[in-house]
């Protein structure tokens, strides 16, 4: 592939709400630039090369690539769509000159529509809108057209902004036009408006090297890689940089109260840029390029790469995301630690969160002196529970507790994170729906109905309400429910919550687990275990059907007698299992219990294993006292 001088070259981000179509609209650019060959073989989403993005179908960071298309050279950034990953797609903004802004022709504009529409409009961006999925039944491109534009209007728009080029298509079927009335078929469109609306990098090639770091990777052998586009200038191999790193000195990161923390003259060990979806090695690079780089020992988020003679110049520091929610990662104290897989140590365990935050800079760690675990803060509970599948099927045992909120104090005043919540759901299943959000403090925005048969209801709740609802919701909406979400701000404190109102069954005894015995615990609550299965003294097995902790134990055998029928065990009746995955786990548990996380295992256990040792500790727990 040939180098492009900057007028030839066009950056660009795809944004979107989750599930709107991102990564099949670039699988549809791919095939019509023919960035692969013809005898290929290409797997769908191909870009969410992450086991965990192509199970969950959704994309979990960033990534770039790059088609050519009559001369141009269009970089394209596929960002994620979810909310817990919504600062990633704040910085690479800052990378790109303009988006693609993706809207579904059913659903119209959700939560991170606004999201990532208003941060795009804030720093003077002119966005392309996409109308997608126009070809599936119930789509009203008319309607979600309509209501793009009242949300372009509602953020604050300029008449430029507002007056944006509309493309409508299928990412699926591979086709975009910028008229309804012509045939549904390829993308000249598409990349058409790329080069008539995108602008081409504003940079300066004559000027000193500058560029900022607004991406990060790691590799074992040479460390964080940075990736930014180059504002001025050139660079090559080898060649003498600086890297300054600043900080802002205000939480709010507003203004221009920042300053410089350090300098570090480094060289280019390693240069490149990406040529279709693989990174090439290159000799040189200039102004208008998105490259990653190497050299420097340390690499942050925000940092100047400059020329030594404007290094007393940098650019202001990017705004990094603050987390709101925590939770602590502890070593596995249970009996069955070593059995699934390796029972890592509190140093093992530091070491790996440390390798996670070379990439993932939302994340926080925290030692806290505990000498069985950390405490790690993210931006949400999706956010953490991938990280914790990513370090499950690595082959690590550790133990997670109930995510929890990170509040702040503003002019001494409690405040908490808050959630911009947006629910389609059948009418029949309103009642229930503002039932259990009121309950958790929820309150009602907008109710609209746009004729689906699904009412649009939009609410504004404390982020801790969420916690441990998502499966309540689809099982009050017989999983005909949709909930999306997105971070709005702190608010003021909202008092305290009721959300889990049932007890645990907690085994007594460790052992094997008996048909007999789960036969007659089952009119108790709802088991979450099955005969046969391994159980441990302080292991949760089930949830009770109402308030309290039951004691309990699943291994005792029925008494041997000599009147027996030979058919008596046949006739036992045992219901079907709830079984928890990772992410309810995490709902689930109340605050004095446990996730076990195994390579084969997710198991709730109590905090303390032993009934005798839980009861003093809630004796002498304040506020509180044994009846």
């Amino acid at each position: 592939m040939q180098e492009k001088n900057s007028d030839h070259i066009r950056n660009l981000a795809i944004v979107a709400h989750i599930d709107h179509g991102k990564t099949t609209l670039i699988d549809s650019i791919f095939r019509a630039a023919q960035t692969f060959a013809a005898h290929t073989q290409v797997a769908e989403r191909v870009m969410d090369n992450n086991p965990l993005e192509r199970e969950r179908g959704i994309t979990i960071r960033s990534k770039p690539c790059t088609v050519e298309w009559k001369g141009y050279l269009i970089n394209i950034i596929d960002t994620p769509g979810h909310a817990d990953f919504s600062g990633e797609v704040e910085r690479i903004l800052s990378t790109v000159d303009s988006v693609i802004l993706i809207v579904d022709a059913n659903e119209g504009p959700m939560p991170q529509t606004r999201y990532v529409l208003q941060h795009a409009l804030s720093i003077g961006m002119r966005p392309l809108v996409f109308i997608n999925k126009v070809d599936r039944e119930g789509a009203d491109p008319t309607r979600a057209l309509n209501l793009t534009f009242d949300l372009f209007f509602e953020l604050g728009a300029s008449d430029e902004q507002a007056d944006f080029p509309v493309l409508y298509g299928s990412g699926l079927n591979g086709w975009a036009v910028n008229d309804l009335s012509k045939p549904h078929e390829g993308m000249d469109d598409l990349f058409q408006a790329i080069i008539d609306h995108v602008p081409a990098p504003d940079v300066d090639p004559d000027k000193p090297f500058l560029m900022q770091v607004s991406t990060l990777a790691w590799n074992e052998y040479v460390g964080r890689i940075g990736c930014g586009k180059i504002l001025q200038g050139h660079i090559r191999k080898s060649e003498a940089f600086t890297r300054v790193s600043t900080k802002w000195n205000t939480t709010d990161h507003s203004g221009d109260d920042w300053t410089i923390t350090g300098k570090e003259n480094a060289k280019v060990a390693q240069l490149w840029v990406t040529r279709g979806l693989e990174r090439t090695e290159v000799d040189e690079v200039s102004a208008g390029d998105i490259v990653w780089l190497t050299g420097p020992n340390e690499i942050d988020i925000g940092d100047t790469f400059c020329a030594e003679e404007i290094s007393d110049s940098p650019l202001k520091p990017l705004s990094i995301e603050e987390p709101t929610v925590s939770m602590f990662f502890l070593v596995n104290s249970g009996p069955f630690a070593g059995r699934e897989g390796q029972a890592v140590t509190l140093r093992q365990l530091k070491a790996r969160l440390q390798r996670e935050m070379h990439v993932n800079v939302s994340l926080r760690m925290e030692d806290l002196g505990r000498p069985d675990g950390v405490k790690v803060s993210g931006r949400g509970e999706l956010q953490l529970g991938i990280l914790i599948e990513e370090m499950r099927r690595e082959g690590m045992e550790f133990c997670v507790s109930k995510p929890e909120v990170i509040v702040e104090y503003k002019d001494g005043v409690k405040c908490e994170p808050y959630e911009l919540v947006t629910i389609d759901v059948p009418e029949e299943y309103q009642g229930i729906v503002f039932e259990k959000m009121t309950r958790r403090k929820g309150k009602i925005l907008n109710i609209d109905n746009p004729d689906r048969g699904l009412l649009r209801i939009e609410i504004e709740i404390p982020t801790r309400g969420l916690i441990g609802y998502r499966g309540e919701f689809l099982t009050d909406t017989r999983g005909l429910g949709i909930m999306s979400n997105c971070f709005s701000g702190y608010k003021e404190w909202a008092g305290d919550l009721i959300t889990r109102n049932r007890g645990s069954l907690v085994s007594m005894d460790t052992g094997e687990a008996t048909a007999y015995q789960l036969e007659n615990l089952q009119s108790r609550g709802v088991l979450f275990i099955s005969p046969l299965e391994q159980v441990y003294n302080g292991m949760i097995i089930g949830e009770c059907s109402r308030p309290g902790d039951i004691p309990c134990n699943p291994t005792k055998k029925k008494q041997q007698t000599n009147h027996r029928s030979a058919t008596k065990e046949l006739t036992t009746k045992l219901d079907v299992p709830r079984r928890m995955s990772l992410e309810k786990a995490m709902e689930w548990i109340e605050t004095d219990e446990l996730v076990e996380v195994t390579p084969q295992s997710v198991r709730l256990r109590k905090a303390i294993l032993d009934e005798l040792e839980r009861r003093k500790a809630r004796r002498t727990a304040p506020g509180t006292q044994e009846g």
